[in-house]
């Protein structure tokens, strides 16, 4: 299977982060993971010189200070080409029917409910990218 070049994970617990990590090396889906805890912090990242173009943003609905939604307002003003290089996926835990009617308008390509596995992710590649990973394990 090919690898995605750049995966960034932003979320503001540990433990999520650290897993998610480890389960997309396990599965060989990439080699290169970062992570953010904030929505200001991934900001930073992708306007640095030269700007930071992961494949795949996994993104945290819900944050302390700049939440998921907020960053999408944010992540909006970055140049066209930019946000053509990736692909965001909004993670949650909660369903709620306010959050998902918010998403309707914001340039995401899903939205992925909590925790992350392998057949999530295995359709997540599907959808997105047209890669299948290889037979489990």
């Amino acid at each position: 299977m090919t690898k995605l070049p750049q995966i960034l994970l932003v979320d503001d617990d540990d433990t999520t982060n650290f897993l998610n990590e480890l389960l997309f090396k396990r599965l060989n889906v990439t080699d290169h993971v970062r992570t953010a805890y904030t929505g200001e912090e991934a900001l930073r990242l992708l306007t640095q010189d030269p700007p930071y173009e992961p494949t795949l943003l996994l993104l945290d609905v819900n944050m302390p200070g700049m939440g998921g939604i907020e960053f999408l307002g944010a992540y909006q003003r970055l140049p066209k080409g930019q946000q053509d290089a990736t692909v965001i996926v909004m993670l949650t835990t909660s369903m709620d029917a306010r959050d998902l009617s918010r998403m309707n308008d914001l340039p995401i390509a899903g939205l992925i409910s909590k925790p992350l596995n392998r057949e999530k992710i295995e359709t997540l590649l599907q959808l997105h990218f047209q890669l299948q990973l290889p037979p489990g394990e």
